[in-house]
């Protein structure tokens, strides 16, 4: 059983049965905007690089609201709807789910501060980068995983329900 089971408002429910697949595509897709287009063009054609940094860690707070968001969706939708393809995906997902969601708190509580103050700067730039890193993986796996269940429901769907030419 879905979640909005409803014949009468399917279209608008659709959506929200798939809200899952949207926050997954929310979540790494802006992890990728960021961490590989955004940034690097800061430092690109901003005129000095400790504006950049600055303008960069806003971005990356950010970043990691919008990440905790995504992540206690999908762990609500999981949780509240457990008979849905997708829901079934996401109980396979948690371990990426949670992951991601500590790796983006750790590095904006944990690294960010250390990097802002010049403590030991490679040492925590580097931790940081490879923590963002794992965090992009973690968020690709979710949506991996839910694109995969989608595309398997719908493969089924087609074979128990052939379209007429």
């Amino acid at each position: 059983m879905k979640l909005w089971p409803s014949p009468t408002f399917r279209p608008a429910f659709k959506l929200l049965n798939t809200l899952p697949l949207w926050l997954a595509a929310a979540w790494w897709g802006s992890l990728t905007t960021l961490g590989f287009f955004v940034v690097p063009m800061l430092f690109i054609y901003l005129p000095e690089p400790a504006i950049a940094g600055r303008m960069a860690a806003r971005l990356f707070d950010v970043q990691t609201h919008v990440s905790v968001v995504c992540g206690v969706g999908l762990l609500l939708f999981s949780r509240f709807n457990k008979a849905d393809v997708l829901a079934e995906s996401l109980q396979a997902a948690m371990v990426f789910i949670v992951a991601g969601m500590l790796l983006a708190l750790l590095v904006e509580y944990g690294v960010a501060p250390r990097i802002l103050a010049r403590e030991n700067w490679v040492l925590w730039h580097r931790v940081g980068g490879a923590m963002y890193l794992l965090q992009w993986l973690c968020g690709m796996c979710v949506f991996w995983k839910l694109v995969n269940a989608l595309h398997g429901a719908r493969q089924s769907e087609d074979a128990c329900h052939p379209r007429q030419p």
